[in-house]
């Protein structure tokens, strides 16, 4: 499966603060050491995101790594695979030190799913950085019940930039912000897709959680 040339940000219903990190400026491009979230609900685009960052990366001949939880199985067990079925080749590690052990003369890491991950992976993400890598991460921000989810909080505290991007709500149209698992299960960690999960925004949220 080939990674596509961009990611349609209105079809992805992405939405970028003012002052986004702009790749078009090939200073920031090339610029090392710094640390990059990309966060928000279900269906949002977050994996398109980080996988058009890592491709522009490529293509400036940067040596990249792309790691995932070992338990994300869902659509590959070495890719990183976005819910369009676009993909790149990843590494899956059982725990976050593996990605230092792993990272060696990178310039570039990419992470998805990074909620999945221990705690551990806010310092190698700050040591990778201040090692002068360019670390670009992709996760949920929040779980079903609306709970900061994982490590994603405390990586947007230390990054450099934090884009946070929005679903569509599939009940009203509006911006979705959160992901209403549909069937009964209380674990925070459940892999899903369109069957388990929907993107609601706030309203719908409340309706359909009360």
């Amino acid at each position: 499966m080939q990674l596509n040339d961009e990611c349609d940000s209105a079809t992805l219903g992405v939405s970028y603060h003012t002052g986004m990190y702009n790749e078009t400026n090939h200073n920031e491009t090339m610029r090392a050491g710094r640390i990059e979230v990309i966060c928000g609900s279900m269906f949002s685009g977050k994996t398109e995101e980080l996988l058009r960052r890592l491709r522009r990366a490529r293509i400036a001949r940067q040596k990249v790594e792309i790691f995932k939880p070992a338990l994300d199985t869902r659509y590959s067990q070495e890719e990183v695979v976005s819910h369009d079925r676009n993909a790149i080749l990843s590494t899956p590690v059982e725990h976050s030190s593996n990605i230092l052990l792993l990272s060696s003369g990178v310039e570039v890491v990419g992470i998805d799913e990074a909620q999945f991950f221990d705690e551990g992976l806010i310092g190698v993400c700050q040591q990778l950085a201040d090692q002068g890598v360019r670390v670009i991460i992709a996760g949920l921000d929040m779980d079903f019940r609306r709970v900061p989810f994982g490590p994603i909080p405390g990586l947007c505290a230390i990054a450099d930039d934090v884009i946070k991007v929005h679903a569509i709500c599939v009940r009203c149209g509006s911006l979705a912000s959160y992901s209403h698992r549909l069937v009964k299960n209380d674990r925070q960690i459940m892999l899903g897709e369109t069957e388990e999960y929907q993107p609601l925004c706030r309203e719908c949220y409340r309706k359909a959680t009360t």
